[in-house]
């Protein structure tokens, strides 16, 4: 994303299927982050709502949305000239 912004190197874009699945990755993510060290400024585990929820751990900013949002809203496309990373598999299983 550098190349095309300057406010973060990576977006994670992920969706689950319903509000309580899109809220639990957010707490995985938020709950992995703080066991490095890393707090989310503005980040409450009593979400308002669950069907987009932005974590900004500055360099990465993950766009977590229920299934339905990310197909309407399409960051993928809209961020088209971006470069895509793929991560490993041994990036998914820690």
């Amino acid at each position: 994303m550098r190349k095309v912004v300057n406010f973060c190197d990576y977006f994670v874009i992920c969706s689950g299927n319903v509000d309580r699945h899109v809220k639990a990755i957010a707490e995985g993510i938020d709950e992995g982050l703080e066991q490095l060290g890393i707090s989310l400024p503005g980040f409450g585990r009593k979400a308002k709502t669950t069907e987009w929820i932005v974590l900004d751990a500055g360099d990465v900013i993950t766009h977590i949305f229920q299934k339905d949002l990310r197909e309407f809203y399409n960051l993928e496309y809209l961020w088209q000239q971006a470069k895509k990373v793929k991560l490993g598999k041994e990036v998914l299983s820690k």
